[in-house]
């Protein structure tokens, strides 16, 4: 993790022999070998690390979800929430280049100035959503300025989320390209993809072949009652030998746990115990990050026995998604995601009036795929899906 840029240059991405992804119960250990080879600060030593994947690098258990830095009151208290997980040992740091227009990359950059960028493995999204590898090589520098860094540990595909996604992203002169211009250039060690409304879109983009190093995907016991990633994309994933990277253990708002059907705990510990690399969590205070760092130390994995019966306890309310709103509502498909394809979205929402009012980003650049610039300028998509 405090690999420059020059150093993975003369190594060569790939280099290393893949190996079985790790599963949760295995392949763990108390100190990563890819940490810093400074000594771990405060609590670090009780965290868990689990192997990435094929590739030779390690992470924690959990990681910090990025969208929820977003949410804390004050650039203070984000950064201070950052300090604390680092020092607690987490490692695994998400983020996305539209996340409040830029924001949250910024604060996690400024965070991690002063020697913390070399104890962490440092990811974000590209959001060009079908458009092309040239926009996503704009949006790669920008996520470099904001956050401080010369390269990025993880580099993934935001929003996988519609029928045309995979073929796009698959497209001459689309966002894959990109990938692999960036691991030419040296700024960016691994790449991947992230989504959470189907799983068939995640099969296509894995069928269609391109070597991804980490799939992330909503994995919760709800989840494993409706459109289940856990049961139809997490065992490709891992056989395959790619980093399965764990999203909305708490269903993304929670409401399963307001709703009294669940407890935050149990939710958490469920989703670590499935054979993941990290499960990412969002976390916009410290209560919610010491409550997340009371389950990962000393992390015990649920049995398979217990596993059923909290999926069983979850099923009859998981059928219609009611607590997982990003499978079956436009309310997680920001305008960023839908604006490329020529579909509509809500103007009511707070994030969504923010992005179209507020944002510096090319929102409205003339380009939908990467091989026809003229349908976007006529605010038309090119898909026939």
């Amino acid at each position: 993790m405090n690999t420059t840029r020059r150093d993975f240059l003369k190594v060569g991405a790939g280099a290393v022999a893949a190996t079985s992804a790790v599963s949760a119960s295995s392949g763990e250990s108390s100190i990563a070998s890819g940490r810093s080879a400074a000594a771990p600060a405060g609590d670090a030593g009780n965290m868990i690390y689990r192997r990435f994947g094929r590739r030779d690098a390690q992470v924690s258990a959990i990681g910090v979800g990025g969208h929820h830095l977003g949410d804390v009151p004050t650039l203070d208290e984000a950064v201070q929430l950052i300090h604390e997980a680092v020092d607690a040992g987490i490692t695994f740091f998400d983020n996305a280049w539209e996340y409040y227009n830029g924001k949250t990359e910024t604060i996690l950059g400024r965070a991690l100035r002063d020697g913390r960028r070399e104890k962490v493995f440092l990811m974000t999204k590209v959001c060009t959503h079908g458009r092309s590898g040239k926009l996503a090589m704009q949006m790669l520098e920008d996520s470099l300025r904001r956050y401080q860094t010369d390269h990025l540990d993880l580099w993934q595909i935001h929003g996988i989320v519609y029928d045309n996604d995979p073929e796009l992203a698959y497209a001459k002169g689309g966002v894959l390209e990109a990938f692999d211009q960036a691991k030419k250039e040296g700024k960016v060690r691994f790449v991947g993809f992230t989504g959470h409304k189907d799983p068939a879109f995640h099969l296509k983009m894995l069928e269609l072949g391109y070597p991804f190093d980490s799939v992330q995907m909503p994995l919760n016991p709800f989840d494993a009652n409706f459109h289940s990633f856990e049961k139809q994309v997490l065992p490709e994933v891992n056989r395959r030998g790619m980093a399965a990277l764990g999203m909305k253990s708490m269903g993304g708002t929670a409401w399963g746990i307001k709703a009294g059907v669940v407890q935050a705990e149990e939710m958490l510990r469920y989703a670590m115990s499935l054979p993941v690399t990290t499960t990412i969590c969002g976390m916009d205070s410290l209560d919610v990050l010491h409550q997340n760092l009371r389950v990962a130390r000393g992390f015990q994995p649920m049995t398979q026995s217990e596993m059923e019966a909290l999926r069983a306890r979850c099923a009859p309310t998981a059928a219609d998604g009611r607590f997982e709103p990003y499978k079956v509502s436009l309310r997680y498909d920001n305008p960023m995601t839908r604006m490329p394809h020529g579909f509509p979205f809500d103007h009511t929402q707070r994030e969504v009036t923010e992005m179209l009012e507020k944002a510096d980003g090319p929102w409205l650049v003339p380009e939908t795929t990467p091989g026809d610039a003229e349908e976007m300028n006529n605010g038309k998509s090119t898909s026939t899906k």
